[in-house]
């Protein structure tokens, strides 16, 4: 399944949107738009999907994505409700040159930045009290935020460097598929076979493809997959670590640890303690 274009429309009574995602679970949905997005997840937790970046999510989580780059939540099924507060914008919401006046420049750089995708310390910003406030305060204090997030030390990019986040119709169809087809069947084998069919590539051209648009492997990008996995069940489960590892796709227990580590910066075990003191 490709990425979908989501076409955002403003509200009567605002020139950008804001609102509150509640779900049971949220669903992988490969999507992208012309928009910048603002979200902050206040509750549930599961797998963030921004470009060739693959990470764990929960509660006070932050980020600023920009337009076009392909994205999507998954969330941890069983977890209760789970909700995102969503802002989002385009960059000439407030007219063509509002971005580009002096004293926005920190605000037009961060802006810049998020082309990328940008993740903050949670709650760096608290969006929860926006959908109660008038059109007129809503705004500014959207603006508000982004002069305040603009001036975070701890900002993070997201996708790798080399990402192209502007994608033509082919390309754009084929990294979707390969994504959508390592999301699915990561905790099995996975072989460069199946995944240059659902490319409808050569195995030797899907795997320089993948690399060359995303600056990631397809070996590291199923990796991170692995882990994000194996680390939820360490964290949530008391099951052990050589039963985890097979479960979410590593061969051998060796294995499994050394990309942990390479991952986390700690083994397996030391994750879990950490998570249980």
């Amino acid at each position: 399944m490709r990425a979908i274009y989501e076409y955002i429309e403003a509200t009567s009574q605002l020139s950008w949107k804001l609102y509150v995602r509640q779900a049971t679970h949220f669903r992988f949905a490969w999507h992208f738009h012309r928009e910048y997005e603002l979200t902050l997840i206040t509750r549930g937790t599961g797998t963030r999907f921004v470009g060739d970046c693959v990470e764990e999510y929960g509660p006070g989580d932050l980020t600023l994505i920009g337009p076009q780059m392909p994205h999507t939540y998954q969330s941890v099924p069983g977890h209760g409700r789970h909700e995102a507060i969503v802002g989002q914008f385009r960059r000439d919401f407030l007219g063509r040159d509002f971005f580009d006046r002096p004293e926005f420049a920190d605000v037009a750089a961060l802006l810049e930045r998020s082309a990328r995708g940008l993740s903050f310390p949670p709650y760096a910003v608290d969006l929860g009290e926006l959908d109660a406030m008038p059109p007129p305060e809503r705004t500014l204090a959207l603006i508000d935020a982004l002069v305040r997030l603009s001036r975070c030390a701890e900002t993070r990019p997201l996708a790798g460097d080399r990402h192209v986040p502007s994608l033509d119709g082919a390309t754009r169809d084929r990294i979707d598929a390969i994504v959508r087809l390592l999301n699915e069947e990561y905790a099995g084998p996975v072989t460069l076979e199946a995944v240059a069919r659902a490319a409808h590539l050569a195995p030797a051209s899907a795997s320089r493809f993948f690399r060359r648009t995303t600056g990631a492997t397809i070996t590291g990008y199923l990796t991170m997959l692995r882990v994000n996995a194996a680390c939820r069940l360490l964290r949530e489960t008391d099951r052990t670590v050589s039963g985890i590892a097979a479960d979410c796709g590593f061969s051998n227990l060796s294995n499994f640890n050394r990309r942990f580590r390479e991952l986390r910066g700690m083994s397996p075990r030391e994750y879990r303690a950490l998570w249980r003191t």
